[in-house]
């Protein structure tokens, strides 16, 4: 890929992205979502597991994995979709900072031999 399409691509994803960069400024945006919206909608926890085929004591179990993030996302997925739900997720800089800026952010560290060869992690 060429620079000047990087910097087209990188532009695209800092506008499509930037509702997910203001969510990622939280703490933890998504820390308990499942429960959340479930307790939000009234769902009981029986429901769900009626719809996945599974019993409510699955349902605790893969809330807890959510909250202690080791919830892996086809579950994630699922539970979602009983609830009426999708998951949408994304990547972001994790610096709060938009793509065009830590591309820039890279090419000086990069320039002035300021950063070890590596991804430059601003956490």
């Amino acid at each position: 890929m060429r620079d000047g399409q990087r910097q087209l691509a990188r532009r695209e994803l800092d506008r499509e992205l930037r509702f997910y960069r203001l969510a990622g400024r939280e703490k933890n945006p998504t820390q308990d979502v499942l429960r959340a919206v479930r307790q939000a909608l009234g769902i009981p926890m029986g429901e769900i597991a009626r719809a996945l085929k599974t019993n409510p004591s699955v349902i605790f179990r893969l809330e807890r994995s959510q909250t202690r993030d080791t919830i892996s996302l086809k579950s994630l997925s699922r539970v979602a979709g009983a609830m009426g739900c999708k998951v949408v997720y994304a990547v972001i800089p994790s610096g709060g900072e938009t793509f065009e800026e830590m591309a820039e952010r890279r090419r000086w560290e990069k320039e002035l031999g300021t950063k070890e060869q590596g991804i430059g992690n601003r956490d």
